[in-house]
């Protein structure tokens, strides 16, 4: 029995088609997935935003609506209806893979009814700053949910559930964010903007005891409703860490079963979060969004970037059993508001160091895998059109890699800007093993040692025709192309 080498993928991004088949696609691929070597999928929030049947769901209307009542315009989500959510976990489940949940338990957008109350108008951009006197204000902050009239939980959400919003009907020119009365901003959170507590809508107070008692209620619903094997919280950043570890304290008493729980921190700076990380005692994963920056900046600056420095400052580097590492996600594809771009070049290399490495636990993103075409406004106020090449074949060839070769210890050769490789022991078995090679600049070539004296090694990527034979101490010269990755296995005999 070999080890296990899971791969997470993240079945969506930004631009899914609203066509309501996301849950029935999953239930027809599942078993295909399976087979390539995914062994988690994330999928994305399934409740009503309020965008209706066309919102990729972080705009949280109702969290208890997955898709059964009529409200937004639609019955549906974008993703399809509660009964095919449902059917979408147990067919991936059944197909031994384990499903994700996206949770949102920053904001709400969408209410029903507006209310007046008295707040505080703040400086966006630095919420220790006042713009004026605590006066009355106008605001969408009730929100009664009449399509669900009631059902799963008959609790109204009103202001005092809340603690802040960025629009007041008697003024809304003003620019500001309005400190609801009696109410502060959250500790625990970003430093940005001198406190990153709030990020859009309506903002939760989780301090308020109705809203923790919601929440805890509606997460004990929603497991034994769906049955999914964990979560992806969404902007950590902007939530009082605490939360998180009480949450997730009360709904793994509950579960019967063990949680995943991974968290999204969008952070360039890695002492952020590493203090993430501690304050909530290593109870979740965050993404590598350091590693992700690094992708980028190799990708855009060619061979002028340091490949023996593409690990520096990064989560897999210094917390290798709590780092999520990825290549691409739907905030960070292209005209998103976090744009951030992997140049369709340098993605194979960077998806062979996630999927053929010791450390971290690899995140694909659905875009780069299948595809994706799409149109849409760019910063400039332009529409754009945007196709994100697939990368699936030489994706499919390194999980193949992952699930048959990549185990053992790992030998690294970061010894020269623009060409690295490293090699992997295996476990034992004579056919295990592997060495990995790539440059962001010209043809390369390295001496490495395997596990394995004169072996015959193919390049399963087929840049290079060649074999490879290693001599009788396991050392040979590895060879790839120029702005490219071969992966060496030993040959099947």
């Amino acid at each position: 029995m070999t080890e296990y080498n899971g791969v997470m993928m993240q079945f969506f991004h930004w631009y899914t088609p609203a066509d309501g088949k996301l849950w029935s696609n999953l239930s027809q691929q599942a078993g295909e997935l399976a087979r390539a070597g995914i062994t988690a999928v994330w999928l994305p929030p399934a409740y009503k935003g309020i965008a209706g049947k066309s919102d990729v769901g972080y705009g949280v209307y109702d969290l208890f609506d997955l898709g059964e009542f009529d409200q937004k315009g639609s019955v549906r989500t974008k993703y399809g209806t509660k009964d095919e959510y449902v059917k979408a976990i147990m067919d991936a489940q059944k197909a031994g893979i384990h499903v994700y949940a996206d949770i949102v338990f920053n904001h709400k957008l969408g209410a029903d009814h507006q209310e007046e109350f008295k707040a505080t108008p703040y400086k966006p951009d630095n919420r220790h700053e006042p713009l004026g006197e605590l006066q009355p204000i106008k605001a969408w902050t009730h929100f009664s949910f009449p399509g669900r009239k009631g059902k799963y939980s008959e609790l109204k959400w009103h202001w005092w559930h809340f603690n802040a919003a960025d629009y007041n009907a008697f003024d809304k020119h003003q620019d500001a964010i309005w400190l609801f009365e009696g109410k502060t901003f959250d500790d625990s959170v970003d430093l940005e903007k001198g406190n990153f507590d709030y990020l859009m809508g309506c903002n939760l107070d989780i301090n308020n005891p109705d809203v923790k008692k919601e929440l805890f209620y509606w997460g004990d619903w929603y497991l034994k409703t769906t049955g999914v094997d964990g979560f992806r919280f969404d902007a950590v950043k902007h939530v009082n860490s605490s939360f998180f570890l009480e949450w997730l304290k009360h709904i793994k008493k509950n579960a019967g079963k063990k949680l995943f729980a991974l968290g999204e921190y969008w952070s360039g700076e890695s002492e952020a979060l590493h203090n993430f990380l501690d304050e909530t005692d290593g109870a979740m994963m965050l993404f590598d969004v350091t590693l992700h920056y690094n992708f980028a900046a190799a990708g855009k600056q060619g061979r002028d970037y340091d490949l023996t420095k593409i690990f520096e400052n990064t989560l897999v580097a210094s917390h290798p059993m709590l780092a999520v590492t990825l290549v691409s996600n739907h905030d960070s594809q292209p005209l998103q508001s976090l744009e951030s771009v992997v140049e369709a070049w340098f993605k194979p290399l960077a998806y062979a160091l996630i999927l053929l490495r010791k450390d971290g636990y690899p995140c694909i993103f659905s875009a780069d895998y299948y595809g994706a075409h799409y149109k849409d406004k760019g910063r400039d106020g332009n529409e754009h059109e945007i196709w994100m090449d697939s990368h699936r074949w030489l994706i499919d060839k390194f999980l193949e890699v992952r699930k048959e070769h990549a185990y053992g210890e790992q030998y690294d050769y970061f010894d020269h800007p623009n060409c690295v490789g490293w090699t992997r022991t295996g476990n034992g078995d004579s056919g295990r093993g592997m060495a990995v090679i790539m440059s962001n600049g010209d043809d390369g070539e390295k001496k490495m040692q395997t596990e394995h004296p004169n072996t015959t090694y193919t390049d399963i990527t087929e840049h290079i025709k060649n074999p490879v034979t290693t001599d009788g101490e396991g050392w040979g010269n590895f060879f790839c192309k120029a702005g490219s990755v071969s992966v060496w296995i030993p040959a099947k005999t």
